[in-house]
């Protein structure tokens, strides 16, 4: 690992999938609404087809594949019922990934810094990274609800890092999905993918620049890319 300064580099991370293993939450309220629809429970090892564009997906998603039409119709109500149960036990289960606390602190007093853009709702993100005592980590938590628009979109890596004073130039996106690779494609940022996330697609076809199998080995990945970001500016500069 190189110790080198990271100041004036911004790292900003997904959420879900990415810093906090949430699947058994989501899952569950989502089980829990179908049941109170009289449809099939969705089995938990499915999370990784359903998780990643947020509750309002993750919800018309289940539905759509316990055999339900969705009607826009009843959508909102069905939504604040799921946000409802969800609030209710957002930390029952859902945990850090290994060696997420332990990195972030590393990359901090690096001089990096470190932000959250995900498309779970900000007021959700906020609290269960709260429970879990991880807000202390970053500069600013930034769901869709606090930019133009939503990852798959550029727009949203540029404006979280523009949010916490930093350079979308000097900024890297850690992710486990297509929204998270293409937003940061779309911002012209480079991309790390966790492989231990809740992706459909394989990590090695999501078209990220480094893959990592671990979060601990998320630093590595960084001190890579910005290695890779000076040597070529060296040789523009040459």
């Amino acid at each position: 690992m190189i110790d080198r300064d990271l100041e004036g580099w911004t790292i900003a991370f997904d959420l879900d999938g990415t810093l906090v293993e949430t699947h058994q939450d989501l899952v569950g309220t989502l089980n829990r609404m179908l049941v109170k629809h009289g449809l099939p429970e969705t089995p938990m090892e499915s999370a990784a087809s359903l998780i990643g564009g947020g509750a309002r997906a993750l919800l018309q998603h289940g539905f759509e594949r316990a055999g339900a039409s969705w009607d826009e119709a009843h959508a909102p109500a069905l939504f604040e019922d799921f946000i409802a149960d969800y609030v209710e036990h957002i930390d029952d289960h859902s945990r850090p990934f290994d060696g997420v606390v332990e990195t972030l602190e590393r990359l901090s007093a690096r001089g990096a810094i470190l932000c959250v853009a995900t498309n779970k709702r900000s007021d959700l993100s906020e609290l269960l990274l709260g429970k879990l005592d991880l807000t202390r980590h970053f500069a600013a938590i930034v769901g869709p609800d606090r930019v133009s628009a939503r990852k798959p979109s550029g727009a949203h890596l540029i404006e979280a890092v523009k949010l916490v004073g930093g350079d979308p130039a000097r900024a890297i996106m850690v992710g486990d999905a297509s929204p998270d690779t293409g937003a940061a494609q779309d911002a012209g940022m480079p991309c790390i993918v966790a492989t231990f996330g809740y992706s459909p697609i394989a990590p090695e076809d999501l078209g990220g620049d480094v893959l990592i199998d671990a979060f601990e080995d998320v630093e590595e990945a960084i001190d890579g890319l910005v290695v890779d970001f000076y040597v070529q500016k060296a040789l523009a500069d040459a």
